[in-house]
């Protein structure tokens, strides 16, 4: 993690390492909307949510309407995985961010993703079993 970057290289790696996680962003009734997306981590600490026909999703009007999103990458161990910071336990990554528009190009989904993305500029990073030199939770405010 560098005075830029909102992520510690265990985290970076394991998001860099993964494309699916879930986006909630607040819906009209104030409650949570949470979908599965597809998602890139930039080099500056932003995340792209990609999706077909993204501007016409719940998911993009909410932020249109309240720019409030988190996003939660996580997944099991194998019980057996001798790599695993704890073997046969959950571990992710969770950012909380600003979230705003913009138009670029996902590197999956080509000719099936639209070019209207959602981009979320990390405000507090949550991980949990990821970095052998943290192995319990790491919570902080990056922004």
């Amino acid at each position: 993690m560098t005075s830029t970057d909102p992520f510690t290289a265990a985290e970076r790696a394991y998001l860099a390492g993964n494309g699916l996680g879930r986006l909630s962003t607040i819906g009209p009734d104030g409650g949570p909307h949470v979908r599965p997306v597809g998602y890139r981590l930039n080099d500056d600490g932003t995340i792209d949510i990609g999706g077909p026909a993204n501007a016409a999703s719940r998911k993009y009007r909410n932020v249109q309407a309240n720019p409030k999103a988190t996003i939660v990458v996580d997944d099991l161990t194998s019980p057996d995985d001798p790599d695993a910071v704890k073997p046969g336990w959950g571990r992710g990554v969770e950012v909380r961010g600003r979230a705003e528009l913009v138009k670029g190009r996902m590197h999956i989904g080509e000719g099936y993703f639209s070019d209207d993305l959602i981009r979320i500029h990390p405000v507090r990073v949550i991980s949990w079993h990821i970095d052998p030199e943290r192995p319990e939770q790491l919570a902080r405010t990056v922004a």
